[in-house]
């Protein structure tokens, strides 16, 4: 039975301690510093806390919650900060419940997926001097007066150009592809996120084959999100895939994605021609089981780990700003993976395209 609540401290230590500045009460300033009062050799975010609240399925998830994990990781070994690690239930159900224990120990709470949006909130409002970031949500009021505003200082929004990353591998899918029709597995469909993958799956597999064939499926429909934990499902999806002539497939499913490696290779060995899988959020050629990883092509990167680090860099330099910040193409906030090796022939027409983005001369829908 899941863990309804699974807090994991995480401390870092310093690399040097000066005994000089313990017990060096009034305002003498310390006797080696960097001149701001900080001691040499200190880390500046040591005496911050932040916590991480995953999505359903935690740290270990192979993906979107292991792309934040590895964000808070490289905020400890870059800033000295503290953080605490939770993860809802199997419902989701305590999700705000986590949210007032992170707050009452953190600086900052980070939250791991849009369904935090509603609880985060009133988390906010509860907690004025505690900030807020939530991972796939912009966190702004649409119906502000003026136009879509922050609903509280004390809360930003980090958004991505999904569907620029996945544009790059459909160009992907299609160059590889030898049978001309590729596939799309969505966890779910129907509240918007996922559908921006689509979109840009689409457009980029078509703008290298116009009648490049695309079939697409979607394992549950919202409010039903048991898509994005459903392997077994997900495999099964694949394989017909795979028999209706697919030779590439790409998935936004989380979790689910594992099923989708297990199909390629299931397809290769017993069909005796190789099909491919892509991957997504995480390179999930390094993240997966080291049998499944010659059918992995690329991944579509979702840098959920440098929305995480830098949220956290900014409220360590007091630059927290409220609202949303969308990584795109332009910072690398989105991208394909290369790791090995199976795109190296291919990645002079990626880089192509994705120039052409860059600059506004191809723009990605957002809706398929």
């Amino acid at each position: 039975m899941k863990r309804s609540v699974r807090l994991i401290l995480a401390m870092v230590a310093v690399l040097a301690l000066l005994a000089a500045a313990c017990g060096n009460g009034g305002d003498e300033e310390t006797a080696e510093g960097d001149g701001d009062g900080t001691e040499e050799g200190a880390l500046p975010g040591e005496g911050i806390n932040v916590g991480l609240t995953f999505d359903i399925g935690g740290r270990g998830d192979q993906s979107f919650n292991d792309s934040a994990a590895a964000g808070i990781d490289a905020a400890v070994e870059e800033l000295g900060i503290t953080f605490a690690e939770a993860e809802p239930n199997a419902d989701g159900s305590n999700r705000a419940e986590l949210l007032q224990l992170q707050a009452d120990q953190s600086d900052l709470v980070i939250a791991v997926g849009f369904l935090f949006e509603g609880d985060v909130v009133t988390a906010a409002a509860d907690n004025p001097d505690v900030n807020f970031a939530v991972i796939d949500s912009a966190m702004l009021d649409f119906e502000a007066e003026g136009g879509p505003a922050p609903y509280a200082d004390n809360i930003a929004g980090l958004t991505f150009a999904e569907e620029q990353g996945s544009f790059l591998v459909g160009v992907a899918a299609a160059l590889k592809s030898e049978s001309g029709t590729v596939g799309f597995i969505g966890g779910v469909g129907g509240f918007g996120l996922i559908e921006k993958f689509e979109a840009g799956f689409v457009a980029g597999a078509e703008a290298v084959n116009p009648d490049i064939t695309v079939i697409s499926q979607y394992i549950t429909m919202a409010p039903d999100f048991d898509g994005f934990f459903a392997a077994d499902r997900a495999k099964e999806i694949a394989l017909t895939m795979y028999d209706q002539g697919a030779d590439v497939v790409y998935h936004a499913a989380g979790g689910s994605g594992a099923g989708l490696f297990e199909a390629a290779k299931e397809q290769s060995e017993a069909g005796g021609s190789k099909v491919w899988a892509i991957g997504v959020d995480s390179d999930q050629y390094n993240t997966s089981s080291e049998e499944v990883r010659e059918y992995i092509l690329t991944s579509m990167l979702k840098r959920v780990d440098v929305a995480v680090l830098e949220i956290t860099r900014d409220q360590v330099n007091g630059d927290f700003v409220a609202g949303n910040t969308v990584y795109d193409l332009s910072v690398d906030g989105v991208g394909y993976s290369t790791t090995g090796g199976f795109v190296d022939d291919i990645v002079d027409q990626l880089e192509d395209y994705k120039s052409q983005i860059v600059a506004g001369d191809i723009v990605v829908p957002t809706e398929p």
